[in-house]
């Protein structure tokens, strides 16, 4: 089995949206990183993806200038990066025939947001015959207040709600300490 590590939508667009001040994991550049970090000590190449919506004039036009790395994300030069203007990293971009070309088939998925681009990301490159691992731990999200009730999810049942749907069906569920375990013991650097 190979694996790739796939990076969603860390980018400096959700620092300009006013729920920012409600996300799960206002560290989540650090998280993703440490994960970035035991990716690399297992050989796993890292794929990034963006989230673009061009012509919209918010924080996702790519005209604003933040469809663009968080600060102090760990990226190496020639590292693919994708962008995306679909819920999933595979739709709207050529990500599957890179993973293809590299003879990826197991995909380690992290990023914004818990139950949007990861998740859709996770179910659709099940569909598509890879083995996923979805590192909860690893992704971030907001309350979310559903339109026609006013009802409002917090963050930790949006979570919890995620892994319910995606574990045994479409992903394993693992923490950034778990994400790689199945595999032979870290390359030195």
């Amino acid at each position: 089995m190979t694996t790739a590590l796939t990076v969603l939508d860390v980018q400096q667009s959700f620092l300009h949206r006013p729920v920012w001040n409600e996300v799960s994991d206002p560290d989540i550049v650090a998280t993703v990183n440490r994960l970035i970090r035991t990716a690399r000590d297992y050989g796993v190449p890292v794929f990034w993806v963006w989230h673009a919506e061009p012509g919209t004039g918010d924080v996702f036009d790519p005209v604003r200038g933040l469809v663009a790395p968080m600060d102090d994300l760990d990226i190496r030069p020639g590292e693919p990066q994708f962008t995306k203007t679909s819920r999933n990293a595979f739709t709207t971009t050529n990500l599957a025939q890179h993973l293809t070309t590299a003879g990826i088939d197991h995909l380690v998925i992290c990023g914004i947001q818990t139950e949007q681009c990861c998740e859709t990301t996770a179910r659709v490159a099940a569909d598509l015959g890879y083995r996923v691992t979805f590192v909860t731990e690893a992704t971030a999200t907001f309350p979310v207040t559903r339109p026609d009730t006013g009802e409002m999810l917090p963050a930790a049942g949006i979570i919890e709600r995620t892994e319910f749907a995606l574990a045994g069906r479409f992903a394993d569920i693992a923490t950034v300490d778990t994400a790689f375990t199945a595999f032979p013991a870290p390359v030195d650097r």
